[in-house]
């Protein structure tokens, strides 16, 4: 008889620290491990850490990272922090993404495009209130 893997989420709490997001990229490290998802930790690692650098420059407030299976072999890479703006790199007009590509010597502004350009889906929701915002990226 097969066996069948239920979902499973992780949510790891992170307080607004320059440690915050190494300890959180070690934690996705030990969950695929766990999970026997070893190929997805290259792909999974530069989502979650692109997706944490954003959380940590771009706010001052307290940010999670949450690892959820999507489906067999697929995990979805979310984070969230209390801001509630969608950075342009990942705002959706009819379907398409309307951020244009960082001027050629700008320092910033690679992140979100490489985690598109990385993801098999990705994504952000608003939260209500003063709740703040999720973006995630897939892999798998």
């Amino acid at each position: 008889m097969p066996t069948v893997t239920p979902p499973w989420t992780y949510t790891l709490q992170l307080p607004h620290d320059l440690r915050a997001p190494g300890i959180a990229r070690a934690t996705l490290r030990t969950v695929l491990a766990a999970h026997d998802l070893t190929q997805l930790t290259p792909t999974a690692e530069l989502l979650a850490a692109e997706l944490l650098a954003n959380a940590h420059l771009h706010t001052t407030g307290p940010y999670a990272l949450r690892l959820r299976s999507v489906e067999s072999g697929r995990l979805r890479v979310g984070v969230w922090d209390t801001d509630p703006t969608v950075p342009a790199g990942f705002v959706l007009a009819e379907g398409l993404s309307v951020a244009l590509p960082p001027e050629a010597h700008a320092e910033h502004g690679r992140g979100l495009p490489l985690v598109r350009a990385c993801a098999a889906g990705w994504g952000a929701s608003v939260l209500g209130g003063k709740s703040g915002k999720v973006l995630w990226a897939e892999c798998g």
